[in-house]
């Protein structure tokens, strides 16, 4: 288990899968884990689980050396797979941001943007959410010990609220939810609670983001910042996403 820059929350979802881990650990040697054990074993790794972005050039360097010691290599959270919260760099002035908040921007040595580990290296699986959900990881390291796809559902958290019974905040209440373009994963947590989705989990598999919008602004009235402000999420380098959010901000989105 690595970490670059992230919270540690994706993998603390591992530990807490406690009587869980107690069986997989019968069956896997853990290797590294710095935020379980000070334990370190030298690679080469069966399979390594990356939790985190791509934010400074040493990050860059040792995510390459991460990458030809691991003969699987899987990302975890929407920091690794989509370069997470700290992405809204990417749409800033970093050293405009670096000078208003270091008394010294000279000994800060970081990158412009926060980058997904795929933007860097080959990548096996990609496990979405933020946190991701204990339950799907389970099932990714199970995968990998049998030689087999995970089985992760594709489709959106719309599904999810389906299968609770939950009442649509949208159509009944006229709360903008990001549930029909989001990765399921949750299991539909804040629209269970009459709060619309925050798109945690990411963009599920072909999201239409210009309907989502277009239904926003003219059925919902949503306004141009809100909307470009919840696909700049947790998930904001996502590329659907980045690319929905750039054309609002451009004025160049057609609906």
């Amino acid at each position: 288990m690595w970490k670059f820059a992230s919270c540690d929350g994706c993998q603390l979802s591992l530990l807490d899968c406690e009587d869980e881990l107690l069986q997989l650990a019968d069956h896997v040697e853990i290797a590294y884990f710095m935020e379980a054990s000070s334990r370190q074993q030298a690679g080469p790794y069966d399979l390594s689980l990356v939790e985190g972005s791509i934010t400074t050039a040493e990050d860059a360097r040792r995510i390459r050396e991460v990458r030809a010691q691991s003969r699987a290599l899987v990302t975890i959270g929407a920091c690794a797979t989509a370069g997470g919260i700290q992405a809204l760099r990417n749409f800033a002035d970093v050293d405009e941001f670096i000078a208003v908040v270091y008394a010294h921007p000279e000994y800060i040595a970081t990158l412009k943007t926060s980058t997904p580990i795929s933007a860097h290296v080959p990548v096996d699986f990609e496990l979405h959410g933020c946190p991701i959900n204990k339950k799907q990881l389970l099932e990714v390291i199970s995968a990998f010990l049998h030689r087999r796809r995970p089985q992760v559902p594709p489709h959106s958290v719309c599904i999810e609220c389906k299968l609770r019974g939950n009442v649509c905040v949208w159509v009944a209440h006229g709360t903008p939810c990001m549930g029909p373009v989001t990765h399921a994963g949750c299991g539909a947590l804040c629209p269970t609670y009459n709060r619309g989705c925050y798109g945690c989990f990411g963009p599920k598999e072909n999201p239409n983001t210009e309907s989502l919008c277009h239904w926003w602004r003219s059925e919902l009235g949503t306004d141009k910042a809100t909307l470009i402000e919840n696909l700049r999420n947790f998930n904001a380098s996502a590329p659907v996403f980045d690319a929905a959010s750039r054309r609002l901000e451009q004025g160049s989105d057609k609906k």
